[in-house]
């Protein structure tokens, strides 16, 4: 792997990574920060065109080779502390980061066409916190959701704080950014019923919900909730019940809540027990 020593803030890679962080997603393109997220990426199939390590970073070389077993022409940047510091975003920045490219996700892939499950999608509208989405994601790899679909007023999710906040999950879970018109086509198209969470009005219960099924719930904004509009196109309307004196959940533990039912229900209909562990990391 060649290793090139940077010394200069208008190095062409450095000026892609500052980019990459500043504009997630687009071009292609994914900033990355930290040896973690960074060896999760290579894990999960993405192509990591430059890693950067900061000057004093022992055995760079061989950490990229031995932990993220990239191809031999992969470039790696040895820069300074100061100059790589004041490229990422972090409030304590790490010593290593990469540029990468991001997955070319396709209906057919949310959908779970290729693996033969019933459909389980998330539709993200109009999520702003980069950390619920990143969570979100995160329960939704982890409750055997299929994909995950972002209308317009969702932030991105190559967003650095949701990145770190999925936990590597964004890099495997299928996630497409579609309009709200062609994502409703998609899903009619392919028999998934559509239901809008809810913490207010007409609705029924998660548990007394079909989810064995193709399914996808719509998690809206975490102030105003799924657009009045939105909701009345849907074909149903599900509700967590809270006993508790509060309104609503933030729009991470609602969307969590919703993501469990499903898996459960789906495992009793397949008769498969429940498996422990979930919250590791």
């Amino acid at each position: 792997m060649p290793l090139r020593i940077v010394q200069s803030k208008q190095n062409a890679r450095l000026k892609g990574l500052r980019k990459a962080l500043a504009s997630p997603g687009r071009e292609g393109l994914v900033g990355l920060e930290g040896p973690k997220l960074v060896e999760e990426a290579a894990r999960a199939g993405l192509r990591i065109r430059c890693v950067f390590v900061a000057e004093g970073f022992e055995r760079a070389r061989e950490w990229a080779a031995e932990e993220l077993r990239l191809p031999g022409e992969t470039e790696i940047l040895l820069v300074p502390r100061p100059l790589l510091d004041a490229a990422l975003t972090t409030e304590t920045p790490q010593p290593v980061a990469a540029l990468a490219e991001t997955p070319a996700w396709t209906w057919a892939q949310v959908l779970g066409c290729r693996h033969g499950r019933a459909a389980l999608v998330v539709v993200l509208a109009g999520v702003q916190d980069p950390g619920n989405l990143g969570a979100i994601l995160r329960s939704a790899e982890a409750f055997g959701a299929t994909g995950a679909v972002s209308l317009p007023g969702t932030v991105s999710a190559w967003n650095p704080k949701a990145v770190r906040a999925s936990a590597g999950s964004v890099f495997r879970m299928p996630v497409i950014a579609a309009s709200e018109q062609n994502c409703l086509e998609h899903l009619r198209e392919a028999g998934v019923r559509i239901l809008a969470a809810t913490a207010r009005g007409a609705a029924a219960p998660a548990d007394r919900l079909e989810m064995t099924k193709p399914v996808a719930v719509i998690i809206g904004n975490e102030g105003s909730g799924v657009a009045h509009d939105l909701a009345a196109k849907a074909d149903a309307n599900v509700t967590i019940p809270c006993p508790g004196p509060v309104e609503s959940l933030n729009a991470a533990v609602a969307a969590s809540v919703l993501l469990y039912e499903a898996s459960r229900q789906r495992a009793m209909a397949a008769g498969e027990p429940s498996k422990p562990g979930g919250a590791r990391r």
